[in-house]
C-alpha cells in the first residue's frame, strides 16, 4: 500500500510491512506521480489542492487528516467509498492549553495591562488592592462559573485545568449527564446556562447546525460581566453580533483564536472591537501522537479492522 506523508511536520510512523511511505510537499499541488496512492495523510494542504485531487486518485482507500475537525477534507469531495479518519485526540492538550491562556488573559485583564504598558502608564486600576469579585467584568477564576460549549475530548481536557484554578465548570454537549466528572447539559438548556455563565468557552466544530450558533440572541443571554472565548471554528460565531455586544457593553470581553475568514481581512471590524483579544489560529497546529495514529490506522486498514476516528459521512 502506497501511503503519502506531508512534509508540513516531522512524521516517522512505525508502519507495518506492506506499507510504503512517500513524502509530498503539502504547500503545493499533489504531483501526478502520486495519484496512484492508496492512502493519504493530510496536514497543511490548502482546500484548493485537496479539491484538485479528490476525484483523481482511483486507488485511494483512506484519507487521514491530522486536524481535529475533518471539515476541509470532507469539503474537498473525496468519493464516498474513501474512508476518512480525523485527528481527534491529537490536539487535546495544545488547544486546552491555549484556551486556558485566553481565559486567564481576559479575567486577569492582560490586554488592558498591555495597553497601559504601551502608554508607559502604571495602571493603578489594574493592580494594588483589588476586590476578589468586583462589580463588572469577572476578574478571577476563583468561584467563576465557566460553561464549555462543545464538551468533547478538548473540553474534557480543559475542564480539570479550570477546576484546579477554582472554577465551577459545566459542559454543553449532544447528550446530558456526567462526563469525566463534570455535569453536561444539552442545548435545550443552553440559554439558561448562558445566563449563569461568567465565562463561555466555545469548542464547536464547523457544521451546518453550528453556523453562527453564538448569535445576537444568545449573546444577549450572557451577563454583561461575562467573557467569551472561541477555540473551535470561526463559523460558529456571528461576528457582527459579537462586535456589537462588545461595543455596547453587552459582554465584558472576548478572545478569538479562530475567525470566519482566515487570515482575518484587514478591514474586519474585529480588529478594532473593544476588549477583544485575537490570536491567529494558534491553539492547535502541533498534533501530539500523529505517528502512532497513522501507524495504528494503517495496520488496521491492512488487516480489515476498525480504524480510529472514522468520520461518518
Amino acid at each position: 500500500m502506497k501511503l503519502l506523508l506531508p512534509d508540513s511536520m516531522p512524521l516517522h510512523p512505525a508502519l507495518p510491512d506492506g506499507v510504503e511511505a512517500h513524502g509530498y510537499d503539502a504547500s503545493r499541488p499533489l504531483p501526478d506521480e502520486h495519484l496512484d496512492a492508496e492512502a493519504l495523510v493530510v496536514w497543511g494542504s490548502s482546500p484548493e489542492h485537496l479539491a484538485a485531487v479528490a476525484g483523481r486518485m482511483p486507488r485511494l482507500r483512506w484519507v487521514q487528516t491530522l486536524a481535529a475537525g475533518p471539515d476541509a477534507v470532507l469539503a474537498a469531495g473525496f468519493p464516498d467509498d474513501v474512508l476518512v479518519t480525523s485527528g481527534s485526540g491529537l490536539h487535546d492538550r495544545p488547544v486546552a492549553e491555549h484556551a486556558l491562556a485566553l481565559v486567564l488573559a481576559l479575567v486577569r485583564r492582560l490586554p488592558a495591562a498591555q495597553v497601559a504598558q504601551a502608554e508607559h502608564r502604571w495602571a493603578d486600576e489594574l493592580g494594588g488592592l483589588q476586590p476578589l469579585h468586583p462589580t463588572g467584568a469577572v476578574t478571577t477564576l476563583l468561584g467563576a462559573r465557566v460553561l464549555v460549549w462543545g464538551f468533547g475530548r478538548i473540553g474534557q481536557t480543559l475542564a480539570p485545568m479550570l477546576r484546579a484554578l477554582g472554577a465551577d465548570v459545566r459542559g454543553v454537549g449532544r447528550s446530558a449527564g456526567d462526563r469525566s466528572g463534570f455535569p453536561v447539559v444539552t442545548e435545550d438548556e443552553l440559554e439558561a446556562e448562558l445566563g449563569r455563565a461568567d465565562v463561555l468557552v466555545m469548542i464547536l466544530p464547523s457544521t451546518a447546525s453550528t453556523a453562527e450558533a453564538l448569535d445576537a440572541r444568545r449573546l444577549a443571554a450572557l451577563p454583561r460581566h461575562a467573557h467569551v472565548v472561541n477555540v473551535g471554528r470561526g463559523s460558529t460565531v456571528d461576528e457582527a453580533a459579537l462586535v456589537a455586544a462588545l461595543v455596547d457593553g453587552g459582554i465584558a470581553g472576548a478572545a478569538l483564536d479562530v475567525t470566519a475568514v482566515e487570515p482575518l481581512p484587514p478591514d474586519s471590524a474585529l480588529w478594532g472591537a473593544p476588549n477583544l483579544l485575537l490570536t491567529p489560529h494558534a491553539a492547535g497546529g502541533r498534533p501530539v501522537g500523529a505517528d502512532d495514529l497513522i501507524a495504528t490506522n494503517a495496520a488496521a486498514l491492512l488487516a480489515g479492522e476498525q480504524l480510529r476516528n472514522v468520520v461518518e459521512r
